[in-house]
């Protein structure tokens, strides 16, 4: 009991986590409203400056459940500090760069520290007190958003007042800092599954999600039914099928097939591909929106600085929901605050469908997404953390996450198809681009709470030991 007991310092660990978590979600975001700047300044294209977004997503999307299932194999501690040695080196490498030819590798290595959340997750089942693990879970789970939110309100003042080298330099201060933290205070994970890495099934996930993922960033350049975007969706995905059938007849599969058929597993990480979808778009949607000149009709012509502002609810919003996530946890178990904060996020594009005329209502609707997806993201967390056993924690979640990515890289690129081809003559997309956008994550949402419905109802769980709810 008093080495238990020595071991146990959740303040001090769940600090560390944060400022790590915090740093790695900026940097998911924080370029986006920046990308004309760095356009300018490395004498590129704009089709070129796209990729600063697309690696990073595409690096983050294969290396997050590779990174979680190495943390489960070797320890959590010890890849948590590898992952953030590689964010390090990833936004050095980006802060120094003075051309696309040295940004892009430096934002492939940042992606690939995608691992820290998951890390994150199973360093929290297997250190913290019972009582302390769904609201610490939830806190970093709406980390996601928090920083995403945050990304776009600071991008503006940063490279007006200084320069986009900034957007890299002030957040390695914070990322060297948790790193040494991490050696120095987070202890190492007792909970390991020795085993070997399926490589064949880690280079075919790798291969069909990055082919689906690229053609989805580059659809909207591309166009939906080009031959690249359609032979790349559909290689993809038969490259997928060949890694379920891979993973399926392995020994040591990298994601146990059995495992994503539990159902408060394939039901969070349905809920995250829809729910993904819609937060991801609002960080393009919004800004956009509230940019329009006035003399379009609509928008409220703020600039790049300006239209962070609106995006701040949200960031308040997600972290509210996020520190109440273990409260509600407690009382009501995972399913219910899944369902509601999808219904939320709902309401919030209903409103900016119908009512986006008036600075307070954009607030209104922003602080509502902010609260829906606090509260779902913080939510389906909790359900896989607690539907998995602890070594199977790291991938479980590394694929939760990826879920979301892949839903967020939907999300951005759907609607921006959907408000693109309204410009036509005109300067800007029409209000009745921006309405139909808005409607259709709403409808994406609503398709996200129907499979949130069909989580399991709450239970008493244990946090080692096998799940007590079966696949279905």
């Amino acid at each position: 009991m008093p080495e238990v007991a020595a071991r146990q310092h959740p303040t001090a660990t769940l600090t560390v986590l944060v400022v790590a978590g915090t740093s790695y979600s900026l940097l998911q975001s924080l370029v986006a409203p920046a990308l004309p700047v760095i356009q300018h300044d490395l004498h590129t294209s704009e089709s070129g400056v796209s990729w600063v977004l697309t690696a990073y997503l595409l690096s983050a999307s294969v290396a997050t459940p590779l990174i979680g299932r190495l943390g489960d194999i070797f320890g959590k501690e010890r890849l948590l500090v590898i992952a953030l040695g590689l964010l390090a080196v990833g936004t050095l490498m980006a802060a120094l760069a003075d051309s696309l030819t040295l940004m892009l590798p430096a934002r492939v290595v940042q992606g690939a520290a995608g691992g820290i959340f998951p890390l994150s997750f199973g360093i929290i089942r297997d250190e913290f007190p019972r009582e302390k693990v769904a609201g610490a879970i939830g806190l970093l789970s709406a980390l996601l958003g928090v920083g995403g939110g945050l990304g776009v309100a600071l991008a503006g003042p940063i490279t007006d007042s200084l320069s986009f080298h900034y957007l890299f330099w002030l957040p390695l201060i914070a990322i060297v800092l948790a790193t040494i933290a991490t050696h120095l205070f987070v202890p190492e994970s007792p909970v390991k599954a020795p085993a070997t890495i399926n490589w064949l099934g880690a280079f075919l996930m790798a291969l069909g999600l990055g082919s689906i993922l690229l053609a989805v960033t580059q659809a909207p350049s591309w166009g939906w039914g080009s031959a690249r975007t359609l032979g790349l969706i559909g290689a993809g995905s038969v490259v997928l099928a060949a890694w379920v059938v891979d993973e399926t007849r392995a020994k040591q599969p990298l994601v146990d097939m059995r495992m994503m058929r539990i159902r408060g597993v394939w039901t969070a990480n349905a809920a995250a591909l829809l729910l993904g979808f819609g937060m991801y778009a609002s960080f393009f949607l919004l800004p956009q929106l509230v940019e329009t000149p006035e003399r379009a009709g609509f928008g409220f012509g703020a600039s790049v600085t300006g239209a962070g502002l609106f995006m701040i609810p949200q960031t308040v919003g997600v972290l509210l929901a996020g520190t109440q996530a273990g409260r509600l946890e407690a009382r009501f178990g995972s399913k219910p605050p899944l369902v509601a904060g999808g219904a939320v996020a709902c309401a919030s594009y209903l409103v900016l469908a119908l009512a986006h005329d008036a600075r307070w209502e954009v607030f209104v609707a922003s602080s509502l997404l902010g609260l829906g997806v606090g509260l779902a993201f913080a939510a389906m967390a909790n359900l896989v953390i607690e539907s998995v056993e602890p070594e199977e924690t790291g991938v479980a979640a590394g694929m939760n996450t990826v879920m979301r990515s892949v839903g967020g890289a939907f999300g951005g690129a759907v609607t921006a198809s959907i408000i693109s081809a309204t410009v036509g003559r005109r300067l800007f997309p029409t209000e009745q681009g921006y309405t139909a956008a808005f409607l259709v994550c709403a409808g994406v949402v609503v398709v996200g709470i129907v499979a949130a419905a069909l989580a399991p109802p709450k239970q008493v769980r244990r946090l080692a030991g096998r799940p007590l709810h079966e696949p279905t």
